[in-house]
């Protein structure tokens, strides 16, 4: 029951959320495409946010960061509309404030005016980029910028500008294999590292959950196991795996929700994980 509860509220206020979201969008006069190359967020996840579905999304935890790189990207408080969203980690979510303070107590004319200031706002931020990309696109040209002005957040599992020296030490091929599973006698042995700014992930080895919560970048895992282990990321592309000594490579797309099982009958191995992203990966948890 309690499950439930918290299912229909998150569907009632991703509903809300994702509608407002569009109209700020529209208003702005962007298209999902344009939001999406500059969050990075797949133009699929965009349109299942503001459409209020859930069953196109992952866990919710992830939908919270979407949701806030998403209000980043036009210029409005994320932080704020991604704690209107409850994910169930906490008991006591806030009281979503931008409810009361902008949709439901402004009247038509007052909307006009927030409107109309959004859209000069948006004139002048754009003129702002146009100036300020001239003079850094040789130094920064990967770098996306929001609409405010503002570095958008990096997405999971991406990187801008040159390594730093301890990421480049831990690409060295001394490095990965330091990272190689532990000496067992078991015939499952399954290594990660979490290559992207963070991920959410879930391991099962033999049937048991052994670990599930939430790794940053350079964290190193090994698990070894009789019959196999099930490797479940939230960012795919962040996370790099190594079954029974082979060379690590990712698990998938970055942004991608992926699930992968490592046998020792079903032949499983890095050469056969599918670079495309899995649909069917993706399920809700609650």
């Amino acid at each position: 029951m309690k499950e439930q509860t918290l299912l229909k509220e998150q569907t009632e206020l991703l509903t809300e959320i994702g509608d407002y979201l569009r109209r700020l969008r529209q208003h702005e006069e962007l298209s999902l495409e344009d939001v999406a190359s500059i969050t990075l967020i797949p133009v699929r996840t965009l349109s299942a946010i503001e459409d209020g579905d859930l069953n196109r999304l992952p866990e919710p935890v992830y939908v919270q960061g979407f949701i806030k790189r998403y209000a980043d990207a036009i210029g409005m408080d994320g932080s704020e509309f991604a704690n209107a969203f409850p994910t169930g980690v906490h008991s006591k979510p806030s009281k979503p404030s931008w409810r009361g303070t902008i949709e439901a107590q402004l009247r038509p004319f007052h909307l006009y005016l927030l409107y109309t200031l959004l859209v000069l706002g948006a004139v002048g931020g754009l003129s702002y980029l146009m100036n300020r990309s001239t003079n850094q696109l040789p130094r920064y040209a990967s770098t996306p910028q929001s609409l405010a002005g503002q570095p958008v957040p990096q997405p999971l599992g991406e990187f801008y500008g040159p390594p730093t020296p301890a990421q480049a030490a831990s690409n060295s091929p001394k490095a990965k294999a330091a990272i190689a599973s532990p000496i067992s006698d078991k015939p499952v042995r399954v290594s990660l590292t979490v290559k992207g700014q963070q991920s959410w992930l879930r391991i099962v080895v033999d049937g048991k959950t052994e670990f599930e919560g939430m790794l940053s970048q350079g964290a190193q895992r090994s698990w070894v196991a009789n019959e196999q282990v099930t490797v479940r990321a939230g960012d795919a592309g962040a996370v790099e795996i190594s079954y029974n000594e082979s060379q690590p490579q990712p698990l998938g797309q970055p942004g991608d929700v992926q699930e992968k099982t490592f046998g020792k009958t079903s032949q499983a191995s890095l050469n056969a994980i599918d670079d495309s992203p899995n649909e069917a990966a993706i399920s809700q948890v609650f």
